[in-house]
């Protein structure tokens, strides 16, 4: 049996480091909108989401040269997260960065950092960044127990000069 913890004591879990421009490979502007900032005046946390999607996804559109909506197969959402280290909101664009952690033999992890601002230190740092997990699965069979596939070759020739650990 362990002995009980006690929070006062035990050190804080080391935390990554917040990552600056320079970690990323491929950037994308997005216009804000209006409706972007929720009733407390800030970025709607699902917004940050939206703009995940859209990097991922403009992304595979214009490596592959096809849409992913028209593949025999497609990357499903595993897992997402995102850390928040400050406030962003209409009217400015949000600088969005991608690079790729992992590719795996059915899935892809990116990283997708968020920047919102002009050429200060500050805004070298995200403002927030998302980590986002396909795995890709078959287009055919719908519902509960589709058939998980390999990435796509047309996927990992995209991805693999990205790659960042």
């Amino acid at each position: 049996m362990c002995p009980p913890s006690d929070p006062a004591s035990d050190p804080a879990p080391a935390r990554a480091p917040r990552p600056t421009r320079a970690d990323y490979a491929h950037w994308r502007t997005v216009t804000t909108r209006w409706r972007d900032d929720d009733s407390y005046r800030h970025f709607n946390n699902a917004t940050y989401y939206e703009l995940v999607d859209t990097a991922v996804n403009a992304f595979l559109i214009e490596a592959t040269g096809s849409d992913p909506r028209d593949w025999p197969e497609f990357g499903i959402v595993a897992e997402t997260g995102c850390r928040y280290f400050r406030e962003i909101g209409f009217p400015a664009p949000v600088d969005v960065g991608l690079v790729f952690e992992r590719l795996g033999r059915s899935s892809v992890t990116y990283r997708i950092g968020m920047f919102q601002g002009g050429s200060g230190a500050e805004d070298d740092e995200a403002a927030a960044e998302a980590r986002f997990v396909q795995v890709y699965v078959e287009r055919e069979r719908q519902g509960v127990g589709r058939a998980v596939v390999g990435v796509p070759d047309r996927v990992r020739t995209a991805v693999e000069p990205l790659l960042r650990s």
